[in-house]
């Protein structure tokens, strides 16, 4: 359901996103050279401690054995999220968890189970040992890469659209891990593959925690062959292949487990901007409306208010219409995300009967853009929009900000980016074909979610 949006950003992040899209005489291509191509903030917090170093073991955490009970009273749980909560400050991911239920590795009061979603409670006493991971080997390819900030345990990069995140079976070139492993001088990684449309995949989302993880072999315990095969890089949340933005990347299992709780408890900054079909009502808005795979088509989600579907999940997005084109043809609007459900910005911008422009998954067609903006715009423009609509090739969102704790520093480290060229020319032309009398100023809209 729909609800006023009330809390407010954080003051470094706001005035950020405000000089990104201030409106003023900004025409194309004008925007990158008006402001820097990226912005970098930092500020003080208190230091997170490193992690003891690890004991040197072949294929790191595999082994590791964990026999405990659930505590009695304890209310039920999935037994991936109970295992991950006990064994992940240890340095093992939920992803890592997960293969080792496949694997058969995990028992619930002395019986195997193999689906990750089996629920525990109050009483049963869980056994798992740690599994060796599933390998799946990608290249280092000479893939120009946007980093916005690097140190020795993390970088933050600018992800171009139509680049994937991270390879997977039928998918193992041309990904942004393959583009990392040449930036960090390192031919060949193992990770752990995962299928990322079977009926377990209940928790994948456009930040997806976990979407593998990489193996922690010690160069020492491994023989020669493979010893260049290995990299610990881990990607912690990703975005879709159309969407363009920031995206953390993790060097080591420290820095991945310590910025995956920070995705699972929403303390990490997001901000995102889409050109939407329409303009969403009210201007400002909460929307808490569960998410779950569409029965028909298993690659697509839906957005349903009281689903029964068994696996829809709990979904929460708050949205802000920062300037209005055409007279409501098309709008500039700002998302932040309380939870991360796969698709999630599309699917409860579909639910609102406003998909994004170029979403043609969601029903952001060309035709629909057109029919809204074409009676709404003079027909002298008429040439110019047709053109226009027809070379968008993707859904117009950027993770335009972005926003978390250093995991070992402790400092709040903040980024924020303009959107592309391709964002950038449509919304510049939606700008010139709109009255100023009949669009709103960004500026004038006022402070993020206020």
């Amino acid at each position: 359901m729909a609800a006023a949006a009330t809390a407010a950003p954080p003051p470094a992040i706001a005035t950020a996103l405000s000089a990104l899209l201030r409106r003023g005489t900004i025409r194309r291509h004008s925007l990158r050279a008006s402001i820097p191509r990226c912005i970098y903030s930092d500020a003080v917090a208190e230091p997170v401690p490193a992690p003891p170093p690890a004991p040197s073991r072949r294929g790191g955490h595999a082994g590791t054995r964990l026999e405990e009970a659930v505590p009695p009273g304890e209310g039920r749980s999935r037994v991936d999220a109970w295992i991950s909560a006990r064994l992940g400050g240890g340095g093992v991911s939920r992803a890592r968890v997960q293969a080792s239920i496949r694997a058969g590795f995990v028992a619930v009061n002395g019986r195997p189970v193999s689906k990750v979603s089996h629920t525990v409670k109050g009483g049963d006493t869980v056994t798992c040992t740690v599994s060796e991971l599933t390998p799946l080997r990608a290249d280092a390819e000479d893939i120009p890469l946007d980093i916005v900030y690097e140190d020795e345990h993390l970088l933050v990069v600018n992800k171009p659209a139509h680049m994937v995140v991270h390879p997977a079976p039928g998918n193992a070139n041309g990904t942004l891990v393959n583009a990392i492993l040449h930036h960090c001088k390192i031919s060949t990684f193992t990770c752990l593959a995962r299928n990322s449309i079977d009926d377990e995949c209940s928790e994948s989302s456009d930040d997806d925690v976990d979407v593998f993880d990489v193996d922690q072999f010690t160069t020492d315990d491994v023989s020669s062959e493979v010893r260049e095969a290995i990299v610990r890089p881990g990607i912690v949340h990703r975005l879709d292949k159309g969407t363009s933005g920031l995206l953390v990347v993790a060097k080591d299992e420290h820095s991945h487990a310590q910025l995956a709780e920070q995705f699972k408890l929403h303390t990490i900054s997001r901000v995102y901007i889409s050109l939407t079909c329409g303009v969403p009502t009210p201007n400002s808005a909460r929307i808490e409306v569960p998410i779950s795979r569409d029965p028909n088509n298993r690659i697509h989600m839906v957005a349903a208010p009281g689903s029964g579907h068994r696996y829809a999940k709990h979904a929460a997005s708050r949205y802000k219409v920062r300037e209005v084109f055409c007279g409501g043809g098309s709008a500039l609007v700002e998302w932040r995300l309380e939870t991360g459900r796969t698709h999630q910005i599309r699917a409860h911008a579909k639910y609102l009967g406003n998909p994004l422009l170029g979403d043609e998954t969601y029903g952001g067609t060309k035709s629909m853009a057109l029919s809204l903006l074409r009676p709404r715009t003079p027909s002298v423009y008429h040439g110019d929009l047709s053109n226009l609509v027809s070379k968008i090739d993707r859904p117009c969102l950027h993770a335009a900000l972005l926003g978390f704790k250093h995991p070992y520093s402790g400092k709040v480290l903040e980024f924020s980016c303009p959107p592309p060229d391709d964002f950038t020319e449509v919304l510049d032309e939606l700008r010139r074909v709109t009255p100023i009398s009949d669009g709103q100023d960004s500026d004038g809209i006022a402070q993020l979610c206020d």
